[in-house]
């Protein structure tokens, strides 16, 4: 039997089924404005005026932000509806199209460790509580979902849990958190024609040939090459300095060694100094005639801290210098310490996430889940019940506007944390590729630059 952990039994009030009929709809004129009354649904709306949830959410683009909610007293605008004049000539419907999940309710399936005996089981019920908010947020849009979970901890038979009956009538299922049970998943939603989605880390080599597959992790190395394409691309134009910072412990090397090899076949300049260099040779490796940026080989704090300081002591000396930084993701975890000079030396950081406490779309959804669970989420990076919400909306969004045809090739421009975009790998599953720079601007601005 399916097994729903019982403290999330309440939301089964958010899962009522709707009827969504989805119409190709032009560009429309409006007709009049609507006052939102108590208790008032979109759906309920859209009935009034005999149109459909995607007129209305035209007509009114503020509905397709993440986390938007219907509220008393709102003014919607209500276009007219779209009359058909001809009978578009059937479509020719394949195998995986005879049951068309746009018309209905859409099955979301969640295998992970959904427990509180370790960090695994507690971040992953924190990551699934905000796969439930998003269900709640589309719930408000006219969508319809209904959610089955699993406890598919580190120990548990995979193969039992598969044999659920609810397993195989799922439109899509989110995990597993451990590769050693990628191989029945695998198997499972080839055969089942099920979309599944790897939300985390994890070894899956299934990916090369089974086109169900999407994955968000990517590899360092996937990573580091698309960050030094971009970076070449962004500082075409400048003077790069590497400061060794002598850390012994550092993962950084392959990437450096890698960036200076790129600047190299590209003709762009480069410099390498110390950290323990005295001030005189230190300064010899920045530029007096193009813009610098200065990249450390370690991401480590106390380091990023003295060079820093070292900065800001060459600064002094020569303040018609141009020194730019640029980092590595683990930075975003210093912004408490460093945050002044980030925007001071216009910084850099390459990420496939931006977590913004400031953001009023994270505010809400941080004081959201404190209602719903009565507790805040864990202090980390990436916040995971913010990670569950992100990959939630975009699917099941993508599921109800396109049916099994959703790829995920369109990108999330609505994103609160996680940006996604994914590409086909070779011929078999796809793999998300998206990145971003996170720029701290002397203006003492965040902004994020996606790729």
């Amino acid at each position: 039997m399916t097994r729903v952990l019982r403290y999330f039994l309440f939301f089964a009030a958010f899962w009522m089924s709707v009827s969504v009929a989805m119409a190709q709809v032009g560009e429309q004129d409006i007709r009049g404005l609507h006052k939102v009354k108590k208790k008032e649904t979109i759906f309920g709306i859209s009935r009034m005026y005999d149109i459909t949830i995607e007129q209305l959410m035209k007509a009114n683009p503020e509905m397709n932000t993440p986390g938007y909610e219907l509220k008393k007293g709102a003014v919607l605008k209500i276009p007219y509806a779209t009359v058909q004049t001809e009978t578009p000539a059937p479509k020719p419907v394949d195998e995986d199209e005879t049951d068309d999940l746009r018309k209905r309710t859409i099955r979301l399936g969640v295998m992970l460790p959904l427990h509180d005996v370790n960090g695994d089981g507690k971040r992953m019920v924190e990551y699934y509580r905000g796969v439930l908010m998003a269900c709640d947020s589309i719930k408000k849009l006219g969508v319809s979902v209904d959610v089955h979970a699993w406890n598919a901890a580190e120990d548990a038979d995979i193969n039992r849990i598969l044999k659920d009956e609810a397993a195989a009538k799922c439109d899509m299922i989110i995990g597993p958190l451990y590769s050693k049970q990628m191989d029945a998943m695998s198997a499972f939603v080839q055969k089942h024609k099920i979309k599944l989605l790897i939300p985390f880390s994890i070894n899956a080599p299934q990916l090369a040939d089974n086109k169900y597959i999407y994955q968000v992790y990517q590899s360092h190395t996937q990573q580091n090459s698309a960050t030094i394409e971009h970076f070449v691309k962004a500082f075409k134009n400048f003077h790069t300095v590497i400061i060794d910072c002598n850390d012994t412990t550092s993962q950084k090397g392959s990437f450096t060694t890698a960036l200076r090899r790129q600047l190299e076949q590209d003709n762009m300049e480069c410099n390498i100094t110390n950290l323990k260099s005295g001030e005189s040779d230190f300064s010899k490796a920045f530029s007096r005639t193009k813009p610098n940026v200065v990249i450390l080989n370690t991401g480590r704090s106390p380091e990023l801290g003295i060079a820093f300081s070292k900065l800001n002591g060459l600064k002094v000396t020569d303040p018609d210098l141009v020194i730019n930084m640029f980092g590595y993701t683990e930075w975003l975890m210093y912004t408490r310490a460093h945050l002044e000079n980030y925007y001071k030396f216009n910084t850099y950081v390459p990420s496939v996430f931006y977590y913004n406490p400031l953001s009023s779309s994270t505010k809400r959804l941080q004081q959201k889940f404190r209602w719903n669970f009565h507790t805040d989420m864990q202090n980390s990076l990436p916040r995971f019940a913010i990670t569950g919400f992100d990959h939630a909306f975009f699917f099941l969004m993508g599921l109800h506007s396109e049916g099994r045809k959703f790829l995920g090739e369109k990108s999330n421009p609505d994103y609160v944390q996680t940006p996604l975009q994914f590409e086909r790998y070779g011929n078999g599953g796809l793999r998300n590729h998206t990145q971003l720079f996170v720029h701290y601007t002397p203006d003492s601005r965040v902004e994020t630059i996606k790729f």
